[in-house]
C-alpha cells in the first residue's frame, strides 16, 4: 500500500513536467521525441518503484526481525523461570529428605542418649524399658503434722535426694512401695531397706506400718536390687 501511494505521488508530480515539456516543444516535437520522452519518464518511474520496493521490504524485514528477537527473548525468560522453579523445587525436596532421613533421626538419637544419661544419673533406669507401666497410683491423703498416730517416713533415693511424707500408723505397709513407685522407682528393680540396722523391709498384704515396726519417724533407703546392679555392671564393662 505504501509503495502504491508513493508511485501515485511520483506520477502526479511527473505529469506537470510532461505537460510543460509538451507545451514548450509542441511545434518542433515529433512522434519519435514524444516516444523517447515517455520512455524516460517510465524508466524513471520504474527505477523509483524498484527503490521504494527494496526499501519497504528491508524495513518490513527489519521490523519482523525485531519482533522475532523480542519473542525469542520472552521465550528464553519463560524457560529460565521454569528451570529456576524446578531447581528450587528439587532443592526443597532434597532438603526435606535430608531433614527427614538424617537430621530428625540424629536429633532423636541424641535426645534418647541424653534421656538415658539423665535416668542413669538419677537412678531411674527402669524408665528406659518398655516392660513396666506404672499407671496411676493413688496414695492416701497425707494427714496433718499434729495429728495423732501419725509418723513421718523419709525415703533416701539413689540420686541423693530425700523425700518425706506423713502416714497414719494404721495405713497398709504396701503404701510405702506404692509411694516408691510413684516417685519413679519400680519394685522390679528397687527395694526398701531400713537404715540401722540395714535389712530389707518386709511387708505383707494385711500388715500395717505399725505391724512392720514403723511406729516413729523413720528413714528408709531406696536400693537397687542386686540382680539389676549386676546386669548394669555387665553392660558397662562389655565392649
Amino acid at each position: 500500500m505504501a509503495s502504491r501511494g508513493v508511485i501515485g505521488v511520483f506520477l502526479l508530480s511527473a505529469l506537470p513536467l510532461l505537460c510543460l515539456e509538451l507545451r514548450r516543444g509542441i511545434p518542433d516535437l515529433g512522434i519519435k521525441d514524444l516516444i523517447l520522452l515517455c520512455g524516460r519518464i517510465f524508466l524513471l518511474l520504474a527505477l523509483l518503484t524498484l527503490i521504494i520496493s527494496v526499501t519497504t521490504s528491508w524495513l518490513n524485514s527489519f521490523k519482523s526481525s525485531q519482533v522475532y528477537l523480542k519473542e525469542e527473548e520472552e521465550k528464553n525468560e519463560e524457560k529460565q523461570k521454569l528451570v529456576r522453579k524446578k531447581q528450587q523445587e528439587a532443592q526443597g525436596e532434597k532438603a526435606s529428605r535430608y531433614i527427614e532421613n538424617v537430621l530428625k533421626p540424629h536429633q532423636e538419637m541424641k535426645l534418647r542418649k541424653l534421656e538415658e544419661r539423665f535416668y542413669q544419673m538419677t537412678g531411674e533406669t527402669w524408665k528406659l524399658s518398655n516392660g513396666h507401666k506404672l499407671g496411676v497410683l493413688d496414695l492416701p491423703e497425707e494427714p496433718p503434722e499434729t495429728g495423732e498416730e501419725v509418723v513421718t517416713v523419709a525415703l533416701r533415693c539413689p540420686s541423693g535426694s530425700v523425700l518425706r511424707r506423713r502416714f497414719f500408723k494404721s495405713c497398709s505397709s504396701q503404701v510405702l512401695f506404692d509411694w516408691m513407685m510413684k516417685i519413679g522407682y519400680h519394685t522390679s528393680q528397687y527395694s526398701l531397706s531400713t537404715s540401722f540396722p540395714r535389712c530389707p523391709l518386709e511387708v505383707g498384704g494385711g500388715w500395717s506400718l505399725q505391724d512392720i515396726g514403723i511406729t516413729v519417724d523413720t528413714v528408709l533407703n531406696v536400693e537397687e536390687n542386686e540382680q539389676t546392679t549386676n546386669e548394669e555392671r555387665r553392660t558397662t564393662c562389655s565392649p
